[in-house]
């Protein structure tokens, strides 16, 4: 049996990476706030089996109590391959530094950053213990790799999450692990954190009139788009431990 454990399910990229995963009958256990019906629907029409687990990835003991049950539901006998894909993901707060807001800072470093060191930490670990193969995707950004005005918090987030990324890969091929990790940045998709954007100010982030045009353009993928691709390359390709896959190369 093959897993996908997928963050930020219920909308946008996530969404997308699970309806995807569940059509290649992948068994897809979902993870967010609140459920995607719709996902518990396309699966009743497959063969994949679906499962849907709340969680406030802002909460520590949170990611403790959920990640600790999903990963004894999927690392067992019959358990062939375990993909992790850890999605979700908050831009805000999209201000310049000396007007952040300490909460929304504290839930982007949480979401971005925290989370998924925590689970990637407690799925390796339970792994190894078992002897399962373990893939992980962290999706990460372009923002990773420029400064952009505004995006202090979320710039320096995407661009731990790759060095924690490369890292890890590093461990892991040092010790003949089974585990392999890659990070994957989706570029400019037509979902709900482009609309947080657009909906800023020009104060706040001075690129927004080019984010406008994106929209007006018709230049933001679907997100179903990039979420194939990331399966595509999950599913049929021979990945790089470590590297952060772009998905204009794979299109």
């Amino acid at each position: 049996m093959k897993y996908a454990i997928i963050t930020g399910a219920s909308k946008g990229l996530g969404e997308e990476i699970a309806r995807k995963m569940l059509e290649e009958n992948i068994n897809v256990i979902a993870i967010s706030r609140t459920e995607n019906e719709e996902l518990r629907t396309a699966a009743s029409n497959g063969t994949a089996e679906y499962s849907y687990y709340p969680c406030d990835l802002t909460s520590a003991d949170e990611i403790r109590d959920v990640f600790s049950k999903v990963s004894e539901a999927v690392f067992h006998d019959q358990s062939e391959a375990v993909y992790l894909i850890n999605n979700a993901g908050v831009v805000r707060p999209i201000e310049t530094v000396g007007e952040l807001e300490e909460t929304a800072v504290l839930q982007n470093i949480q979401v971005n950053l925290t989370a998924p060191v925590l689970i990637t930490n407690l799925f390796v670990k339970t792994a190894e213990e078992k002897g399962k193969r373990l893939l992980i995707a962290n999706v990460t950004s372009g923002a990773a790799e420029r400064p952009s005005h505004g995006w202090s918090i979320y710039c320096s987030t995407k661009a731990a999450i790759n060095m924690f990324t490369e890292t890890a890969a590093l461990e892991f091929t040092n010790k003949q692990s089974q585990t392999v990790i890659f990070g994957y940045s989706p570029g400019i998709m037509d979902t709900g954190m482009q609309e947080t954007i657009r909906s800023s100010s020009k104060e706040a982030f001075s690129e927004i009139e080019r984010f406008k045009e994106f929209k007006e353009k018709g230049m933001l993928r679907p997100p179903s788009v990039v979420a194939n691709a990331l399966v595509k390359l999950i599913l049929e390709k021979s990945i790089e431990n470590g590297k952060v896959y772009h998905v204009n190369d794979l299109l």
